[in-house]
């Protein structure tokens, strides 16, 4: 498998019509609310680690936050 899974919908309108970016393979633009997101994978959880719901509302252990 050499093609990259595109995003089904927009993250923040839900809507479909979703174009890649220009200047990176992660990055997407949405044409209905004019939004251009990234995407990218972070990483596994460890067996045993925190569950999502301990981790934080969206799933993520606070990754990069200040």
């Amino acid at each position: 498998m050499s093609e990259r899974a595109a995003p089904a919908y927009c993250p923040y309108c839900g809507d479909e019509d979703l174009r890649p970016e220009e200047g990176s393979h992660r990055r997407w633009s949405c044409r209905a609310c004019r939004r251009v997101f990234e995407v990218s994978f972070i990483g596994l959880l460890a067996p045993g680690g925190p569950t999502p719901a301990a981790a934080g509302e969206d799933g993520m252990a606070n990754v990069g936050e200040c």
